[in-house]
């Protein structure tokens, strides 16, 4: 029996909008790769009827440790909207949330439409900036429980993303310092070596998967880059901020 794209998306679009844990929507519903990607859409379709506009995307599973662990031999992706977007300094609510986390990433901005297969030099050349960035992430199921499909469902687990200050594209990205602190204590140390290598990569592999579902990343979109390293779980009372070397830094509070 195939799934019903429309009512498994309101199920995802609803738990994250209430902010309400759900069962697994693999646990009755067999769900393809292509099916996961279709509920995702028509997730973000509901979000962009009440008003959200579409700004980017973002990528996940970039690193190969992420990659072993749940069983896959390439990244996933989700889509982002402004109603996403929480400003460099700002602050949010843990009830906004289910499960909140955050990684440490780096943000690309276009100034060109990116499409189908490109080297990261060709995906590079596209990038009008970059800057230091934060992505709040969020499983909406029950216990933190997910496969491969409902993660896709659920939008690549996406749920906020904070931009720091943008600079102009002309340092090498392939190994620099990353360090994100909690409360001014350093919780996760990596480098940008970890998104794929380089991050520019990512950005390559953002264009052809987005191809392979009929979209194009945008000029004026942002992608995120991916995890530099693993999420830190988010709490009452916490200050975020991720500094990357020669990018600058970035952060958010939640509120007490």
């Amino acid at each position: 029996m195939s799934v019903d794209i429309f009512d498994l998306a309101q199920i995802v679009d609803d738990a994250a909008h209430t902010a309400t844990a759900i069962a697994q929507l693999s646990e009755k519903n067999e769900m393809t790769l292509e099916e996961a990607y279709q509920v995702q859409a028509s997730s973000i379709d509901r979000r962009l009827s009440r008003g959200e506009k579409r700004v980017g995307m973002k990528m996940g599973f970039t690193s190969r440790a992420k990659m072993v662990q749940m069983g896959v031999d390439d990244m996933i992706w989700g889509r982002l909207t402004d109603g996403m977007l929480v400003e460099d300094g700002g602050t949010i609510s843990m009830a906004k949330y289910v499960h909140p986390r955050v990684e440490p990433e780096v943000a690309f901005l276009l100034n060109a439409p990116l499409s189908g297969p490109v080297t990261p030099m060709q995906a590079m050349a596209a990038v009008e900036a970059m800057a230091p960035a934060l992505e709040i992430i969020d499983s909406r199921y029950e216990a933190f429980k997910f496969n491969l499909y409902d993660v896709v469902a659920d939008n690549a687990s996406s749920s906020g993303f904070v931009i720091g200050p943008w600079c102009p594209p002309d340092m090498d990205l392939d190994n620099l310092g990353v360090v994100m602190e909690c409360n001014g204590r350093p919780v996760q140390i990596g480098s940008t070596a970890a998104i794929l290598g380089h991050p520019g990569r990512s950005l390559a592999a953002a264009s052809r998967m987005a191809a392979e579902y009929g979209e194009t990343l945008e000029a004026g979109w942002v992608v995120m880059a991916g995890g530099v390293t693993e999420a830190t779980p988010l709490a009452a009372g916490i200050s975020v901020r991720n500094t990357v070397e020669g990018l600058g830094s970035v952060g958010f509070h939640v509120e007490a």
